[in-house]
């Protein structure tokens, strides 16, 4: 081979080792990457485990608004049944009654 041959032979392994290394991530720079993905991991776990609680404590008032809901239809209907009981007897006694 001519030495010139030999020479660029030479430069041109020298700068393909140079590129191959450089496109290497050092530990430091993973980390750095690594942390930031972390806290906004860390973040976004405390926004959804404040969402959950926030969640599951509507979730207990909307059922005990329901169970309330439950017990004043209930009584709703105990009360109808008593006004329709006194509207009957009402009823009952002006038919009874003579007319002046």
């Amino acid at each position: 081979m001519s030495p010139s041959v030999t020479k660029l032979a030479s430069v041109t392994m020298i700068l393909a080792g140079a590129l191959s290394v450089g496109g290497c991530a050092t530990k430091g720079f993973v980390r750095e990457q690594v942390a930031t993905v972390n806290q906004r991991v860390d973040s976004l776990d405390a926004r959804l485990q404040e969402t959950d609680g926030t969640a599951k404590t509507a979730l207990a008032e909307a059922r005990a608004a329901s169970g309330q809901a439950q017990n004043n239809g209930q009584r709703l209907e105990q009360l109808n049944a008593r006004v329709d009981g006194i509207e009957q007897r009402l009823r009952e006694n002006q038919q009874k009654r003579p007319r002046n």
